[in-house]
Formats: C-alpha cells, sequence, structure tokens
C-alpha cells in the first residue's frame, strides 16, 4: 500500500466526516468533490487527480481479492471502516478506461424516525409481527437511513432475530433486546435471492433486503411476508402506485394477476421519500405514505393501481400522506422553499392549491 495515498485518502476521508458531507466523488482530471446537503462542492485548493491517482486511491481502498474481482468485473461495491470513526459504502468504476470512485458517508450513529424527521406513522410499521413494507424512492433520498432508523427501532424495542441482507454492510447495528445477523453480498452470500430463501432456515423474525433486484428477489421476500415474517426492502421507484406496478410487472403476465393477489395481503405499507434542501441548511425529508386499508388492498387486487393516489390524500385519519401534503407541510412550517418543494413535487399545479 503506498503510504503517499494512505494519507491523502485518510485526510480526504476526516474533511468529509467534519464538513458532514454526504459523498466523496474521486475522478480523472478533477478535485476531489464533496456532495453537501444535495450540491457538489469540489475542493478547490486540491490538486485534479490524476488516472495514477485515482487508481491508487481505488487500490489503497481495496483489498487484493476485491480489486481482483474488481477488474474482472469493471466495478464493484464494498463498505469502508475508517478507523472505526465512520463507515464508508464504496462504489469504484471504469469510465473512459479511467477508474473513478464514489463514496457515500455512512455516520456510527443509527438515527431515530423522530431525529430524521419521518413521520410518526412509521412507529406503527416496527410493532407488526407480519407482512412486508417497502421503503422507496430515487437514488440518494436516504431510504437505507430510513430502514436503519426503523430496524434498529425493533432492535431496542422487541426480543426477535433480525436478518438483513445487504449490498453491501451500511449501518452496523449493535444488538439490543434483538439478535442482528447481517449478511453482505459476496463476503458472506452469493445473492441476494440466495440468502433470502436460506432465511427460511435461519428462524428469523424480520428480514431486511438492501434492495429487491429482480423477480425472484421479490417472489421470495413477498413469500416470506406471507409466512408470518417481517420483511422490509427498498425499491428505486417514485411513487406508492409506481411501486405497485414495477413489483407486478417484474412477473411475467401469466403471473400478474397471482402476484397482484400476494401483494394485496401481504403488503403492510409504502413510504417513498425525497430529501429537499432546507431554508437553514441540510436536507429534510418529504414522504408519500401509503399504509395497506381493505380499500388499498382491494385497489392493488383489482388492478385499480392508478386510483391510489385519491386513497392516499383522502386517508389522513389512517395515518396515510400524500407527497404534495407532506410538501405542503414543509413549506408552511417554513423548512422548504415554495420553489424547492415544487422541483420535488409530482404534481406541482396540486400543490399551489394546497399551500393557498
Amino acid at each position: 500500500m503506498d503510504n503517499d495515498y494512505l494519507n491523502q485518502l485518510e485526510e480526504l476521508l476526516e474533511f468529509i466526516i467534519k464538513e458532514q458531507a454526504s459523498d466523496l466523488h474521486l475522478s480523472f482530471n478533477c478535485q476531489p468533490t464533496l456532495r453537501m446537503a444535495g450540491r457538489l462542492v469540489p475542493l478547490l485548493k486540491k490538486e485534479k487527480l490524476s488516472s495514477k491517482d485515482t487508481q491508487g486511491l481505488a487500490q489503497t481502498l481495496m483489498q487484493e481479492e476485491q480489486y481482483e474481482r474488481f477488474l474482472k468485473e469493471k466495478e464493484i461495491d464494498f463498505s469502508y471502516n475508517f478507523k472505526d470513526k465512520a463507515r464508508f459504502r464504496v462504489n469504484i468504476f471504469f469510465q473512459k478506461g479511467k477508474i473513478s470512485i464514489a463514496l457515500r458517508f455512512i455516520p456510527t450513529k443509527i438515527s431515530t424516525i423522530e431525529e430524521l424527521n419521518l413521520p410518526s406513522i412509521l412507529h406503527e410499521f416496527t410493532k407488526a409481527t407480519q407482512g412486508f413494507v417497502l421503503v422507496t424512492g430515487p437514488s440518494s433520498q436516504g431510504k437505507s437511513t430510513t430502514l436503519a432508523a426503523i430496524i434498529d427501532e425493533i432492535n431496542h424495542t422487541r426480543t426477535d432475530h433480525i436478518i438483513t441482507i445487504e449490498d453491501p454492510i451500511e449501518y452496523i447495528f449493535e444488538g439490543d433486546r434483538s439478535i442482528v445477523d447481517q449478511r453482505e453480498l459476496y463476503q458472506d452470500t452469493l445473492s441476494f435471492a440466495k440468502a433470502l430463501r436460506s432465511t427460511f432456515r435461519q428462524d428469523p423474525d424480520v428480514i431486511m433486503v438492501g434492495e429487491m433486484r429482480d423477480s425472484e428477489t421479490m417472489v421470495t421476500a413477498i413469500t416470506a411476508a406471507e409466512t408470518g415474517h417481517l420483511v422490509f426492502a427498498t425499491l428505486h421507484t417514485n411513487s406508492a402506485s409506481q411501486t405497485i406496478h414495477r413489483i407486478v410487472d417484474s412477473f411475467p403476465s401469466g403471473q400478474h394477476n397471482q402476484i397482484r393477489a400476494q401483494l394485496s395481503g401481504s403488503l403492510l405499507g409504502v413510504v417513498s421519500q425525497r430529501l429537499i434542501p432546507r431554508i437553514k441548511g441540510g436536507l429534510i425529508p418529504a414522504c408519500e405514505v401509503m399504509i395497506s386499508t381493505p380499500a388499498v388492498a382491494n385497489l392493488i387486487r383489482e388492478n385499480k393501481v392508478h386510483e391510489l393516489p385519491l386513497v392516499i390524500e383522502t386517508s389522513a385519519e389512517r395515518g396515510m400522506i400524500s407527497l404534495n401534503r407532506s410538501l405542503a407541510n414543509l413549506i408552511k412550517n417554513r423548512e422548504v422553499s415554495l420553489e424547492n418543494a415544487l422541483s420535488y413535487s409530482l404534481n406541482p399545479v396540486e400543490l399551489k392549491m394546497l399551500i393557498r
């Protein structure tokens, strides 16, 4: 390991922790760049990185086995523990034949639902004993952090066996009242689907799937929820209704009715979130929350998913929240600007009507 690159890397990681940046980007012919409150900030006092620099930094981050796999597969995901001060989710990849690196800062302390400014209705998911909960949203919108808050609340309040399947492991859970076993792709298992199937022989109460990437993982997760487990997972979708479409459309058309029936019976809820820049700095979540009621289950089963937004909007008394309602509350509480809220809304015309 080159000590110059090790020193350079440690200096950058210390700076991320100090500035509480969310990401660090290391790319050829660019200065090291942080993402802070959603915006990219180049470190102008640093020199631009050469291809030798990015390769040296990449090799410093990786073990020999990881580097060999990276050269073979052209990209790699893994977690990096920095002096027990913080963890980083690392993705290293090639672009135009040169190496680039993206590091996501993962704080060692797991925040609570309140500390993250998430809706209090999410506490209800931590009390369930069986069913399927999905946390969705575009990339880099805090899904893993929300899931960690929910799982850690279960860890502190229930005597359960919790199994997580992640790529890579992000937050580290310290077992409290629960036993928490965390499995990392490639290090502890060869695939999400295989690890998920194995959980049926591991006596879990709660299962967390870091990401549902294929229909095999989806159907196994739904089956686990149907057979007495509480299952949490993430998906890269923009809304509750889009989430249902994505899951159903992942299967051949001949299976759609069966999947809708299984989903309608096992789904507890969908949380779709965005991180919005705050007026006073930092980010705050805006959340759409759909709770599975008999009306919601019926719409899913009968393929009337397009009617779900109306049910969400008119079911506030059941704890449901539309994304626009969440954005409107943030505007009224002077947490976010109208301009930013409109840019994140899926229906800006309706949002303007809500804040009149």
